[in-house]
Protein backbone atom coordinates (compact mmCIF):
# COMPACT_ATOMS: atom_id res chain seq x y z
CA UNK A 1 0.00 0.00 0.00
CA UNK A 2 1.11 3.57 -0.63
CA UNK A 3 2.58 5.51 2.26
CA UNK A 4 -0.24 7.24 4.13
CA UNK A 5 1.41 10.64 3.59
CA UNK A 6 0.88 10.21 -0.17
CA UNK A 7 -2.88 9.86 0.26
CA UNK A 8 -3.63 13.46 -0.64
CA UNK A 9 -6.94 13.10 -2.50
CA UNK A 10 -10.13 11.15 -2.13
CA UNK A 11 -9.17 9.07 -5.16
CA UNK A 12 -5.83 8.21 -3.52
CA UNK A 13 -7.54 6.94 -0.37
CA UNK A 14 -10.10 4.90 -2.30
CA UNK A 15 -7.36 3.31 -4.41
CA UNK A 16 -5.46 2.42 -1.24
CA UNK A 17 -8.60 0.83 0.24
CA UNK A 18 -8.93 -1.33 -2.89
CA UNK A 19 -5.34 -2.47 -2.35
CA UNK A 20 -5.87 -3.44 1.28
CA UNK A 21 -5.58 -0.28 3.38
CA UNK A 22 -7.83 -0.94 6.39
CA UNK A 23 -6.92 1.94 8.73
CA UNK A 24 -8.50 5.19 9.80
CA UNK A 25 -9.05 8.05 7.36
CA UNK A 26 -8.33 10.72 10.00
CA UNK A 27 -5.71 13.12 8.61
CA UNK A 28 -5.90 11.70 5.08
CA UNK A 29 -6.81 13.74 1.98
CA UNK A 30 -7.15 17.05 3.87
CA UNK A 31 -9.87 19.29 2.49
CA UNK A 32 -11.83 16.44 0.90
CA UNK A 33 -15.26 15.62 2.26
CA UNK A 34 -15.44 12.31 4.14
CA UNK A 35 -18.62 10.31 4.53
CA UNK A 36 -20.26 7.77 6.78
CA UNK A 37 -21.62 4.93 4.65
CA UNK A 38 -24.87 3.07 5.33
CA UNK A 39 -26.18 0.39 2.98
CA UNK A 40 -29.75 -0.71 3.57
CA UNK A 41 -32.36 -2.84 1.78
CA UNK A 42 -34.62 -0.82 -0.49
CA UNK A 43 -37.65 -1.56 1.68
CA UNK A 44 -36.12 0.56 4.47
CA UNK A 45 -34.55 3.27 2.27
CA UNK A 46 -37.43 5.76 2.26
CA UNK A 47 -37.81 5.84 6.04
CA UNK A 48 -34.04 6.00 6.54
CA UNK A 49 -33.78 8.96 4.17
CA UNK A 50 -36.61 10.64 6.09
CA UNK A 51 -34.72 10.05 9.36
CA UNK A 52 -31.62 11.75 7.95
CA UNK A 53 -33.66 14.68 6.65
CA UNK A 54 -35.29 15.00 10.10
CA UNK A 55 -31.82 15.18 11.70
CA UNK A 56 -29.85 17.20 9.13
CA UNK A 57 -27.06 18.43 11.41
CA UNK A 58 -26.11 14.97 12.67
CA UNK A 59 -26.93 13.19 9.39
CA UNK A 60 -26.39 15.54 6.42
CA UNK A 61 -27.05 13.56 3.24
CA UNK A 62 -24.16 13.84 0.78
CA UNK A 63 -25.51 11.29 -1.65
CA UNK A 64 -27.94 8.44 -2.20
CA UNK A 65 -27.28 5.65 -4.66
CA UNK A 66 -29.73 4.06 -7.04
CA UNK A 67 -31.20 0.72 -5.96
CA UNK A 68 -28.68 -2.03 -6.66
CA UNK A 69 -25.91 0.39 -7.68
CA UNK A 70 -22.54 0.50 -5.93
CA UNK A 71 -21.44 3.59 -7.88
CA UNK A 72 -21.73 7.09 -6.38
CA UNK A 73 -20.94 9.32 -9.39
CA UNK A 74 -21.95 12.54 -7.61
CA UNK A 75 -19.26 11.88 -4.98
CA UNK A 76 -16.47 10.43 -7.13
CA UNK A 77 -16.25 9.33 -10.75
CA UNK A 78 -14.72 5.91 -10.02
CA UNK A 79 -16.36 4.95 -6.71
CA UNK A 80 -17.17 1.30 -6.14
CA UNK A 81 -18.62 1.34 -2.65
CA UNK A 82 -17.98 -2.42 -2.26
CA UNK A 83 -14.22 -1.90 -2.15
CA UNK A 84 -13.54 1.81 -1.61
CA UNK A 85 -14.10 2.03 2.15
CA UNK A 86 -11.12 0.86 4.26
CA UNK A 87 -13.23 -1.36 6.51
CA UNK A 88 -16.89 -2.34 6.86
CA UNK A 89 -19.19 -3.63 9.57
CA UNK A 90 -21.79 -6.20 8.52
CA UNK A 91 -24.90 -6.23 10.72
CA UNK A 92 -26.94 -9.43 10.52
CA UNK A 93 -29.71 -10.37 12.97
CA UNK A 94 -28.19 -8.06 15.58
CA UNK A 95 -24.69 -9.54 15.26
CA UNK A 96 -21.85 -7.35 13.99
CA UNK A 97 -18.77 -8.56 12.11
CA UNK A 98 -15.94 -6.87 10.22
CA UNK A 99 -15.32 -7.15 6.49
CA UNK A 100 -12.49 -5.86 4.32
CA UNK A 101 -14.83 -5.54 1.34
CA UNK A 102 -18.43 -6.43 0.54
CA UNK A 103 -18.14 -7.70 -3.03
CA UNK A 104 -19.53 -11.12 -2.15
CA UNK A 105 -22.26 -9.64 0.04
CA UNK A 106 -23.71 -7.26 -2.52
CA UNK A 107 -27.44 -7.48 -3.24
CA UNK A 108 -29.58 -6.01 -6.00
CA UNK A 109 -31.93 -4.40 -3.48
CA UNK A 110 -29.23 -2.44 -1.64
CA UNK A 111 -29.36 1.35 -1.47
CA UNK A 112 -26.21 3.28 -0.45
CA UNK A 113 -26.37 6.42 1.67
CA UNK A 114 -23.40 8.72 2.23
CA UNK A 115 -23.77 10.89 5.35
CA UNK A 116 -21.49 13.81 6.23
CA UNK A 117 -18.59 13.36 8.65
CA UNK A 118 -16.66 15.77 10.89
CA UNK A 119 -13.29 14.56 9.58
CA UNK A 120 -13.82 16.58 6.42
CA UNK A 121 -13.43 19.79 8.46
CA UNK A 122 -9.88 18.99 9.45
CA UNK A 123 -8.36 20.48 6.31
CA UNK A 124 -9.86 23.88 7.12
CA UNK A 125 -8.70 23.73 10.73
CA UNK A 126 -5.20 22.67 9.69
CA UNK A 127 -5.02 25.52 7.17
CA UNK A 128 -5.88 27.93 9.98
CA UNK A 129 -3.01 26.56 12.06
CA UNK A 130 -5.24 25.06 14.73
CA UNK A 131 -3.67 22.18 16.59
CA UNK A 132 -5.59 18.88 16.57
CA UNK A 133 -4.04 16.49 19.06
CA UNK A 134 -6.18 13.55 17.98
CA UNK A 135 -4.82 13.95 14.46
CA UNK A 136 -1.22 14.14 15.68
CA UNK A 137 -1.86 10.84 17.45
CA UNK A 138 -3.52 9.31 14.39
CA UNK A 139 -6.72 8.77 16.37
CA UNK A 140 -10.34 9.41 15.52
CA UNK A 141 -11.37 10.86 18.87
CA UNK A 142 -14.15 9.68 21.18
CA UNK A 143 -17.77 9.15 20.16
CA UNK A 144 -20.49 9.16 22.82
CA UNK A 145 -24.20 8.53 23.27
CA UNK A 146 -26.05 11.50 24.76
CA UNK A 147 -29.37 11.80 26.61
CA UNK A 148 -30.69 13.91 23.71
CA UNK A 149 -33.02 12.12 21.31
CA UNK A 150 -32.88 12.28 17.55
CA UNK A 151 -36.15 12.96 15.71
CA UNK A 152 -37.82 9.63 14.94
CA UNK A 153 -39.25 8.53 11.58
CA UNK A 154 -40.86 5.17 10.90
CA UNK A 155 -38.86 2.47 12.70
CA UNK A 156 -35.80 4.71 13.06
CA UNK A 157 -35.18 6.25 16.48
CA UNK A 158 -32.50 6.64 19.13
CA UNK A 159 -30.13 9.00 20.91
CA UNK A 160 -28.06 11.74 19.39
CA UNK A 161 -24.46 10.57 19.10
CA UNK A 162 -21.67 13.16 19.41
CA UNK A 163 -17.96 13.27 18.70
CA UNK A 164 -15.54 15.04 21.02
CA UNK A 165 -12.14 16.52 20.26
CA UNK A 166 -10.09 18.69 22.63
CA UNK A 167 -8.85 22.09 21.51
CA UNK A 168 -6.69 24.70 23.21
CA UNK A 169 -8.90 27.31 24.86
CA UNK A 170 -7.36 30.05 22.73
CA UNK A 171 -8.38 28.17 19.56
CA UNK A 172 -12.00 27.41 20.41
CA UNK A 173 -13.40 30.65 19.00
CA UNK A 174 -11.62 29.98 15.71
CA UNK A 175 -12.83 26.38 15.65
CA UNK A 176 -16.41 27.55 16.06
CA UNK A 177 -16.08 30.18 13.36
CA UNK A 178 -14.52 27.84 10.82
CA UNK A 179 -16.79 24.84 11.32
CA UNK A 180 -19.96 26.95 11.40
CA UNK A 181 -19.55 27.41 7.64
CA UNK A 182 -19.12 23.67 6.96
CA UNK A 183 -22.58 22.06 7.11
CA UNK A 184 -21.43 18.92 5.27
CA UNK A 185 -19.23 18.25 8.32
CA UNK A 186 -21.93 18.98 10.95
CA UNK A 187 -21.30 22.72 11.18
CA UNK A 188 -20.57 24.51 14.46
CA UNK A 189 -20.13 22.59 17.72
CA UNK A 190 -23.20 21.50 19.63
CA UNK A 191 -21.60 21.96 23.07
CA UNK A 192 -18.42 23.05 24.84
CA UNK A 193 -17.07 21.89 28.16
CA UNK A 194 -18.87 19.78 30.75
CA UNK A 195 -20.02 16.48 29.18
CA UNK A 196 -22.62 15.98 31.92
CA UNK A 197 -24.80 18.56 30.17
CA UNK A 198 -25.18 15.99 27.36
CA UNK A 199 -25.73 13.09 29.72
CA UNK A 200 -22.19 11.77 29.24
CA UNK A 201 -21.00 10.45 32.58
CA UNK A 202 -17.34 9.84 31.80
CA UNK A 203 -15.17 10.90 28.87
CA UNK A 204 -12.76 8.10 29.80
CA UNK A 205 -15.20 5.57 28.37
CA UNK A 206 -16.14 6.34 24.77
CA UNK A 207 -18.88 4.28 23.11
CA UNK A 208 -16.88 4.25 19.87
CA UNK A 209 -13.56 5.60 18.65
CA UNK A 210 -10.55 6.54 20.76
CA UNK A 211 -10.40 8.46 24.00
CA UNK A 212 -8.41 11.71 23.72
CA UNK A 213 -9.01 13.64 26.93
CA UNK A 214 -8.68 17.43 27.24
CA UNK A 215 -5.51 18.71 28.84
CA UNK A 216 -5.43 21.44 31.48
CA UNK A 217 -5.34 24.17 28.83
CA UNK A 218 -7.91 22.54 26.55
CA UNK A 219 -11.69 22.48 26.20
CA UNK A 220 -13.81 19.49 25.20
CA UNK A 221 -15.68 20.38 21.99
CA UNK A 222 -18.64 18.28 20.87
CA UNK A 223 -20.30 17.90 17.46
CA UNK A 224 -23.35 15.89 16.37
CA UNK A 225 -22.13 12.70 14.70
CA UNK A 226 -23.28 10.59 11.76
CA UNK A 227 -23.21 7.51 13.99
CA UNK A 228 -26.60 8.81 15.14
CA UNK A 229 -27.85 7.09 11.98
CA UNK A 230 -26.06 3.84 12.87
CA UNK A 231 -27.77 3.68 16.26
CA UNK A 232 -31.14 4.35 14.60
CA UNK A 233 -30.49 1.53 12.12
CA UNK A 234 -29.72 -0.84 14.98
CA UNK A 235 -32.84 0.22 16.86
CA UNK A 236 -34.96 -0.41 13.76
CA UNK A 237 -33.89 -4.07 13.96
CA UNK A 238 -33.21 -4.38 10.25
CA UNK A 239 -32.26 -8.03 9.64
CA UNK A 240 -29.28 -7.16 7.43
CA UNK A 241 -27.45 -3.92 6.65
CA UNK A 242 -23.86 -2.73 6.19
CA UNK A 243 -21.96 0.29 7.50
CA UNK A 244 -18.44 1.65 7.42
CA UNK A 245 -16.26 0.76 10.40
CA UNK A 246 -15.96 3.75 12.78
CA UNK A 247 -13.13 6.03 11.64
CA UNK A 248 -12.78 4.26 8.27
CA UNK A 249 -14.77 6.58 6.04
CA UNK A 250 -15.48 6.93 2.35
CA UNK A 251 -13.30 9.82 1.17
CA UNK A 252 -15.06 11.57 -1.70
CA UNK A 253 -13.90 13.89 -4.49
CA UNK A 254 -15.96 16.74 -3.02
CA UNK A 255 -13.93 19.61 -1.59
CA UNK A 256 -14.83 21.42 1.58
CA UNK A 257 -15.24 25.12 0.80
CA UNK A 258 -13.42 27.41 3.21
CA UNK A 259 -11.64 30.72 3.01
Amino acid sequence: MSNERSLETGSDVRAAARCGYAGFTVGLAPGFVQANVYIVPQSFARDFLAFCHANPVACPILGRGEEGSYAMPALGRDIDIRTDVPSFLVHEQGVERSAADIVDLWRDDFVVFAVGCWLGAEGALAKAGIRMRHRELGLQGGLYRTHLLAHSTGPFHGPLIVSMRPFHRDDVEGVISITADMPLSHGAPLHLGDPAALGIADLDHADWGDVVLPGEDETAVFWPCGLTALQALKNAKIPFFISHAPGAMLVTDLKEVFA
